[in-house]
């Protein structure tokens, strides 16, 4: 059932990358009107914002209607956590994940399984824009969030095997392990290669000072961090073939991907509406903003117009490949410094984040900060769930990753933010890692 579900939900975004922009639109807009009345209907805290708002379902009929209901955020779901329960939650099959997004912010949310699959088929989609074909070899240089996980060395082995791929950890990225980490690809021979921006970054700066030759895939996917233009011609220079970005917020169901054409993003219709907005809440047609997403499949925990933490640029214009998907220009709000052990080891930022999502409940914000190689300070700003108890298992885990780490935590009323409004969750002020 499940296989036929995916195959099904692929097939059918594989056909849909060439259909005109107006079918898609419409589809899109029929299902924000079926998700609208869901919501009224069956999730208290819309009921009772529509009733606050004087707004019915049938108020909002196409996307450009959702300008007429305010942005969500973290924090306001937090807050009404049970009223963003569906009352048929139980006839709903679904999924609890959790994200931290561009903020780190540690927060749990539901995911139908439906718009699970849904996301995975676009997920593949997009990396067919760039040749990928399911079955391909592959090879992740990642963290958790992208499937590294704690599992046995065998079963791992196992796992990856039967899914033609190989996993390899941008939390572990030791001069011995990078060593490994080039043999891996060199005798695997993958035809893509996806991780981090800043990983596939660093890993390619690491090659090059090395004078090391490796394996050129046909291309390499990045994501979760922003690709800078410095950061695209390194990692193209170095393996040897095309970048293709990609940009995903599980959360909140949108994702786009980049074509051969490189004139932006193409922005998926199918699992959400992607608004770039002004800080009004109005929407751009062509320029930068706030990028909100509205949920069109998630049943279990629909989202309507919440806020991504993401800046966004959209672009009027057609691209050249002929997929008629809306284009982004760039992405803008998620950057994460790579921290280094005293033990010489560089360890990705977002080892942290992960560590904070599974240890991080009664966590409001926090900002990891390695102020020398030896001293990692973690501020806190903690809510009355907060257990402290808690903090001995981060601490435990962050020995593992480095004996030499000490670790103080700091608990503040505040943290300080950028002048955009934002702030950075993981802060590097030792310099350059190597």
């Amino acid at each position: 059932m499940q296989c036929s579900q995916f195959s099904s939900d692929y097939q059918r975004s594989v056909n849909n990358q060439w259909r005109p922009y107006k079918e898609l639109k419409e589809e899109q807009e029929k299902q924000l009107r079926h998700m609208i009345t869901f919501c009224y209907e069956n999730v208290p805290y819309y009921h009772n914002l529509f009733k606050s708002l004087k707004l019915q379902p049938k108020d909002i009929r196409a996307t450009r209607d959702l300008e007429k209901i305010p942005i969500l955020t973290k924090d306001i779901i937090k807050q009404h956590w049970e009223e963003f329960k569906p009352i048929n939650l139980s006839k709903i099959k679904y999924y609890t994940n959790a994200t931290g997004g561009s903020t780190g912010t540690p927060f749990t949310y539901r995911i139908s399984r439906h718009d699970r699959f849904l996301s995975s088929a676009l997920l593949y989609r997009g990396w067919g824009y760039g040749g990928y074909e399911l079955g391909d070899r592959m090879v992740f240089l990642a963290g958790s969030s992208l499937g590294f996980d704690t599992k046995s060395r065998f079963t791992t082995l196992i796992h990856e095997t039967a899914r033609n791929l190989r996993k390899l950890s941008s939390f572990d990225m030791g001069e011995a392990e990078m060593r490994e980490y080039v043999r891996t690809i060199n005798s695997f021979q993958p035809k893509f290669i996806r991780g981090y921006a800043s990983s596939l970054y660093f890993f390619a700066t690491w090659i090059e000072e090395n004078n090391l030759t490796v394996h050129s895939p046909i291309a390499v996917f990045t994501t979760s961090d922003t690709l800078f233009s410095n950061m695209r011609t390194k990692i193209s220079d170095i393996l040897g073939c095309e970048i293709y970005d990609g940009y995903g917020l599980n959360d909140g169901g949108v994702s786009a991907f980049e074509c051969p054409e490189h004139m932006g993003l193409h922005i998926d219709t199918e699992r959400s509406v992607m608004e770039v907005v002004d800080g009004n809440g109005l929407q751009i047609e062509s320029g930068k903003g706030q990028i909100l997403s509205t949920s069109l499949h998630n049943y279990a925990m629909p989202f309507i117009r919440y806020t991504t933490g993401d800046d966004g640029h959209t672009i009027d214009d057609n691209c050249a490949c002929g997929r008629e998907y809306p284009l982004l220009k760039e992405i803008r709000g998620r950057t994460t410094d790579i921290l280094v052990t005293p033990e010489g080891k560089n360890v990705h930022g977002w080892f942290f984040l992960y560590l904070l999502w599974e240890y991080g409940e009664g966590i409001r914000e926090y900002q990891v900060i390695q102020e020398t190689v030896e001293r990692i300070v973690i501020k806190i700003i903690p809510e009355e769930t907060f257990d402290e108890k808690q903090l001995d298992a981060i601490r435990e885990i962050t020995k593992k990753r480095s004996k030499g780490w000490v670790i103080e935590f700091k608990f503040v009323d505040s943290i300080e933010r950028t002048g955009a409004g934002k702030y950075k969750f993981i802060v590097n002020e030792v310099g350059n890692a190597r």
